[in-house]
């Protein structure tokens, strides 16, 4: 009996050890690769503006009064979409450790983890048809940021508005239309799309307003009485 209790008490003790073992290199991957991401980030951040590159330092005297409104545009659009996509890594990343250790732990106490992973599928398509709408905009958000389709400054021209971007995130986006409306728009629902920032956009040119029928012409001097003219007179005179 007493030798029942100490197996027992080892095999307990071995269980508990393998699985802080688990949890302690879990968390060491996580470190490292959360540490990773973010030095991918602050040097995305850090890159210099278009000034700054070899290739455009001949346009700088050119190109300095319109240089800080290019400057500030630029920083804001690079750093929004560096920490975008830096968040959808560490939530990636944080959602696989903590899965994948958890599976670990249970695996070293000796449980049957294959019922656990049939519950988990099929609770995963369940929620995948409950919140498809919501999957679909967030995808959509992530290859709009990746892609870089367009950003913070663009204005760009969709089926329900024209206006200029205010913010990108991975659900909606925030636009400013012309007529001063604050338009949010779903990531998901944009299906045709135009950035007049990035292509060779000219604005139409207006055509002056056709005079309509019946509107007497502008008034001027007419023949009859321009200086020097004598209107005829009739035979009787």
């Amino acid at each position: 009996m007493i030798q029942l209790i100490e197996d027992s008490s080892s095999g307990f003790w071995d269980n508990l050890l393998r699985a802080g073992l688990a949890i302690g290199i879990g968390l060491l991957v996580w470190l490292v690769v959360h540490h990773f991401i973010r030095l991918v980030v602050k040097h995305s951040e850090a890159v210099g503006t278009p000034l700054e590159h070899r290739t455009l330092r001949w346009a700088a005297p050119v190109l300095r009064n319109i240089d800080p409104v290019l400057r500030a545009l630029d920083t804001e659009r690079r750093v929004q979409r560096a920490r975008t996509i830096g968040s959808l890594l560490n939530s990636i990343l944080t959602t696989v450790v903590a899965v994948v250790t958890g599976f670990y732990v249970l695996l070293a106490f000796h449980v049957n983890i294959a019922p656990l992973l049939a519950s988990v599928g099929v609770l995963g398509i369940a929620i995948g048809f409950g919140a498809q709408q919501l999957i679909r905009d967030f995808l959509a958000g992530v290859f709009i940021t990746i892609e870089d389709q367009y950003g913070i400054g663009d204005v760009i021209q969709t089926s329900e508005v024209t206006g200029t971007v205010e913010y990108l995130g991975l659900r909606i986006t925030r636009v400013m239309a012309e007529d001063g409306t604050l338009w949010y728009l779903r990531n998901g629902e944009i299906l045709r799309l135009g950035n007049r920032s990035k292509g060779n956009y000219v604005a139409p040119v207006e055509e002056p307003a056709a005079t309509p029928a019946g509107t007497p012409a502008a008034a001027g001097p007419t023949p009859s009485s321009a200086p020097g003219t004598q209107e005829p007179t009739s035979a009787s005179d």
